[in-house]
């Protein structure tokens, strides 16, 4: 389908003119295309990861391998979303702003992307040789929620959220 800017209104996630490439704290929900719960189940409160919650919680730690300047702070893989902190410690001062204000060499969009691929990948493998459960057309939606932390605080709250977020999945918005 051909796009037409009077019935497709894809609006843009990004907080305009903050420069993304800067040291900072990001809070980043990435959730299962139909909210399909694939990566395991929760049993007393806790998130017991099957295979496919694994495969996720490996290519995690993998950004840090892939994207030098960024760090894997907390996390929590559940049945069909994920949530983490990614903290941004460089940046290249080569780079500047285009006239968005953002940064040429901006990374969340890239980690993102490069998340979501390596983890596909892997799990059409492992469907096809290991039966896994299918999904339907794409593994995860087609767009990722993010927050910039704005200071130590809020960072403490965002990471409690995650702590507890097992806890309260029957009033998570993902719940099924």
């Amino acid at each position: 389908m051909k796009f037409d800017p009077d019935h497709h209104h894809r609006h843009s996630i990004r907080l305009n003119e903050y420069d993304y490439s800067q040291p900072g704290a990001y809070f980043v929900t990435i959730g299962t295309r139909n909210r399909e719960c694939l990566f395991g189940n929760l049993v007393d409160g806790k998130m017991m990861l099957n295979d496919a919650g694994k495969m996720i919680e490996k290519w995690y730690f993998e950004i840090m391998n892939k994207f030098p300047d960024i760090q894997c702070d907390q996390y929590i893989i559940m049945p069909n979303h994920i949530h983490f902190i990614i903290i941004n410690v460089g940046t290249d001062l080569r780079v500047c702003p285009n006239d968005m204000g953002e940064h040429i060499s901006s990374p969340l969009p890239k980690i993102i992307q490069w998340f979501k691929t390596m983890t596909t990948n892997e799990y059409i493998r492992n469907v096809k040789n290991n039966e896994w459960k299918p999904f339907n057309g794409k593994l995860w939606q087609r767009n990722y929620y993010q927050h910039i932390t704005r200071n130590e605080q809020e960072l403490k709250k965002i990471g409690d959220y995650i702590i507890n977020n097992p806890l309260k999945w029957e009033s998570d918005k993902y719940y099924l």
